[in-house]
C-alpha cells in the first residue's frame, strides 16, 4: 500500500502541533545519520535561525547517506516524550541540486489554491443550505 500524497511542512514549522500520524513531506540538508539507531537530522535554515528535523530511517534502510547534501522524505509525524516531533520516513530522496526558493513558492502556491478551493466549497454548500 502506498502512503497518502502527505501535506508539504516546512522544516521550521514542524513542532508538537502536527498531529500524530500525519501524513507529511518536508525537506532538509542531511547532517547526521545513525545506522545503529535508525536516525537521521536534517536541517534547514530560514531567516536567521536554523531548524532540525528528526528523522527515523528504520522503513527505508539500507540507504546512500551522503552527509550536507539536501533530502525531501515523506513519512508520518511521530511524538516522542522530552523529545520534539520525529518523522517515520518512507520515502528518504536525496535531492542535491533542487532549487529550494522554487519549492517554497511552490509550497505556497499550492496552499493558497487549496485554500482558495476550501472556501469555494463551504461558499457552495452555504448557499445550498440557505435555499
Amino acid at each position: 500500500m502506498l502512503p497518502s500524497a502527505g501535506v508539504y511542512y516546512f522544516p521550521w514549522e514542524i513542532n508538537s502541533s502536527v498531529p500524530e500520524g500525519e501524513a507529511l513531506r518536508t525537506f532538509g540538508r542531511l547532517c547526521c545519520y545513525d545506522l545503529a539507531r535508525s536516525e537521521a537530522v536534517l536541517i534547514a535554515q530560514h531567516s536567521s535561525a536554523q531548524y532540525q528535523v528528526c528523522v527515523n530511517t528504520k522503513f527505508v534502510e539500507p540507504f546512500q547517506a551522503q552527509l550536507g547534501s539536501r533530502y525531501m522524505v515523506l513519512g508520518e509525524a511521530e511524538h516522542r516524550e522530552g523529545e520534539g516531533p520525529v518523522v517515520k520516513a518512507r520515502i528518504l530522496t536525496c535531492v542535491e541540486g533542487m532549487n529550494v526558493p522554487l519549492l517554497e513558492q511552490a509550497i505556497q502556491e499550492q496552499r493558497k489554491y487549496f485554500s482558495e478551493r476550501q472556501e469555494k466549497k463551504l461558499g457552495k454548500s452555504t448557499s445550498w443550505q440557505q435555499l
